[in-house]
């Protein structure tokens, strides 16, 4: 009985030190971002806005919005120019299909990677998530939102990634008219709300 009492200690003390761990990096992702809307070299704000910003509005931080996807790579990945709010077209691959469950319902979306910034050795591990869900056009953004995956996070045979939809962010057109973003594709939309990340910008 000892023992066992144990071992279930040692286990709820273990998920609270996992889940604060957790909170604490998206706590700390959330800084940065505030950090950078204050920054006038960096915010996508406009001057006027910059003026009587405080801080985003974020849902709850929860961790089941972490999920572990399986991970189909593309074969034969086609360079494409993908879709945006101007005419500019910048060039990406599709890298390939995430497929997860998320409040008992599988939702599958295609993962993207830019071939512009695959020149640069800082975004060699860079992916591209853009997605659509039931909060869109109310609590969120409604022309979709973003998250950034690397494929650091993918498994060892390259079948599952991590995608963590706690550090899901706006488009900068969210902010401002001054900006070119990508037109999230109509086959990625999440059949669930997604209260996790930043909400839709209101301004103070």
């Amino acid at each position: 009985m000892k023992n066992a009492l144990t071992l279930l200690f040692f286990l709820f003390a273990f998920n609270i030190t996992a889940q604060d761990s957790h909170t604490k990096e998206i706590m700390d992702y959330r800084y940065e971002q505030n950090l950078n809307f204050h920054d006038r070299n960096k915010s996508p704000l406009t001057k006027e806005d910059q003026k009587t910003f405080t801080a985003l509005d974020f849902y709850k931080i929860d961790k089941k919005y972490k999920v572990l996807a399986t991970l189909v790579k593309e074969k034969n990945p086609v360079i494409f120019g993908m879709q945006t709010t101007t005419d500019r077209k910048p060039l990406y691959i599709k890298y390939g299909v995430i497929t997860f469950t998320i409040d008992g319902k599988q939702q599958q979306l295609n993962i993207y990677q830019n071939k512009d910034f695959g020149r640069d050795p800082q975004y060699k591990d860079y992916l591209f998530l853009p997605f659509t869900d039931k909060t869109s056009g109310s609590t969120s953004y409604g022309g979709g939102r973003y998250v950034d995956v690397s494929t650091t996070n993918e498994n060892a045979n390259g079948t599952e990634i991590t995608i963590d939809f706690n550090k899901v962010y706006n488009p900068y057109c969210a902010y401002s008219g001054r900006y070119s973003c990508p037109i999230t594709p109509k086959e990625n939309h999440i059949t669930v709300p997604i209260k996790a990340g930043v909400k839709a910008y209101k301004k103070h």
